[in-house]
């Protein structure tokens, strides 16, 4: 996910970014972690529980350092997710309650407190529901065009799926919240080694990982993820970036077709 939508945000809405060094530092190491869990034979269930306490552990993280940051304020910081760019102007909304929706991204219709709660559990609620949609839409395609389920989700869920996280990271950054953007991106790549894994454990059981994933998979995640880390560290996205980490990309995929024989599928 981060060769697409970081690339493609670099590329379409290159800007100033300061997010804080121990959000960097949890972006680097969370692939990390599934070292040990690869190492020490089959995934099972109880490795999903533990993955999920560690996502519970990282929300609590982030919830705190935010809570004590107080509300957003715009321009750079060194403490938390915040960033600048050119488009960062306007007010922003402040009040005692840490839920807060900076004024850039929707002037016209500021939300805050419990209000701002409500309207992302009905979208996260949206969001299951059009999860559960698409896996019985795509059970349907691939058994009515008999279409073999690795091509399709390889190539046509990766790129649909993909294009929404490009939506969620692109579009906040245009319209001057980067920071929205920015967290996106930390926190798929934080919840993809945590959370969704320890879910999918804890549905289908136990797991067999394959040797191409500790050979190559795993390390050209954390290469990637470490490459990132470094462009958000620079304190500017440049265009540049995006090109390096989509040419990137593309390699990583082409490797995985000539020599390994797969596509390498994304579930995000």
């Amino acid at each position: 996910m981060i060769g697409v939508v970081l690339a493609l945000a670099a590329i379409i809405s290159p800007t100033r970014t300061a997010v804080a060094g121990h959000y960097l530092v949890l972006f680097v190491v969370a692939p990390l972690v599934l070292i040990p869990f690869l190492v020490f034979g089959p995934l099972t269930a109880l490795h999903g529980v533990l993955l999920l306490l560690l996502f519970a552990l990282f929300l609590g993280y982030v919830a705190i350092r935010e809570r004590h940051r107080g509300p957003s304020t715009t321009g750079p910081s060194t403490t938390g997710l915040s960033t600048s760019g050119p488009t960062t102007t306007g007010p922003t909304l402040t009040g005692p309650s840490p839920f807060v929706v900076t004024g850039p991204f929707d002037r016209g219709r500021p939300r805050s407190g419990w209000p701002a709660v409500g309207l992302a559990v009905v979208a996260l609620v949206g969001l299951v529901v059009g999860a559960a949609m698409t896996s019985i839409g795509t059970e349907g395609i691939l058994e009515e065009f008999e279409i073999q389920g690795a091509l399709f989700g390889a190539i046509i869920a990766t790129l649909v799926l993909t294009f929404e996280d490009v939506l969620l990271t692109v579009r906040p950054a245009r319209r001057g919240a980067v920071d929205i953007g920015l967290a996106n991106v930390v926190g798929s790549v934080v919840f993809g080694v945590t959370g969704k894994l320890g879910i999918i454990l804890l549905a289908g059981g136990s797991i067999v990982v394959d040797d191409d994933v500790l050979s190559w998979h795993l390390p050209v995640l954390v290469g990637m993820t470490a490459l990132a880390a470094y462009f958000l560290w620079t304190r500017r996205l440049r265009r540049w970036h995006g090109y390096l980490l989509l040419a990137l990309y593309v390699a990583y995929w082409v490797v995985s077709f000539t020599v390994f024989g797969e596509a390498p599928v994304e579930a995000d």
